[in-house]
């Protein structure tokens, strides 16, 4: 099983909206990811335990998709502790627990990418250097370069702002 936790007796304490508040919610030690949400064997048997109000989202950043040993709050508040192997990755829609009266299911908070567009290949070069050295997550989109924004996106912007001031690159998203 899933959990160092369980259920603790209280009536609604798995449950959105029940009386008891976020303190009164047992933590649970994810250490294996049961399913996916969308399969059909999955999404019958969370569909269940939905009627009875027992699913908690544990809506995590896009960046803790590669952790494998972290802390989350359920969205009802309960604690989840994460500790994964380090050959098992998280995904959106994830079934992180499930018994009939709780389960746990993983979201994906939606990412932010900056879109930065280099005039010339010097500045394209300059761009990818910085970015490099700067360890950002990044992904390509024609001759644009978009930046995961992990934090807020002036303080990217900040770290190229020569190249921005310049005119040598445009951030055009």
């Amino acid at each position: 099983m899933t959990s160092s936790g369980g259920d603790d007796g209280r009536e609604g304490a798995h449950s959105y909206g029940g009386a008891a508040g976020p303190e009164a919610l047992a933590p649970l030690r994810v250490v294996a990811i049961l399913g996916d949400r969308a399969e059909a064997g999955w999404h019958r048997r969370l569909h269940a335990i939905e009627h009875a109000g027992a699913v908690e989202i544990v809506e995590v950043p896009a960046a803790d998709l590669r952790r494998h040993r972290f802390r989350a709050r359920s969205m009802c508040g309960r604690e989840v502790i994460v500790d994964l192997p380090r050959d098992v990755f998280l995904f959106d829609g994830a079934v992180l627990y499930a018994e009939p009266d709780l389960a746990l299911v993983l979201r994906v908070e939606a990412e932010i990418w900056l879109r930065l567009h280099p005039l010339d290949a010097a500045a394209a070069l300059e761009l990818g250097y910085h970015a490099g050295n700067l360890h950002w997550r990044v992904r390509f989109d024609g001759d644009d370069l978009l930046v995961a924004a992990e934090t807020k996106a002036a303080d990217y912007l900040a770290r190229v702002a020569p190249l921005l001031d310049e005119g040598r690159v445009r951030h055009v998203g």
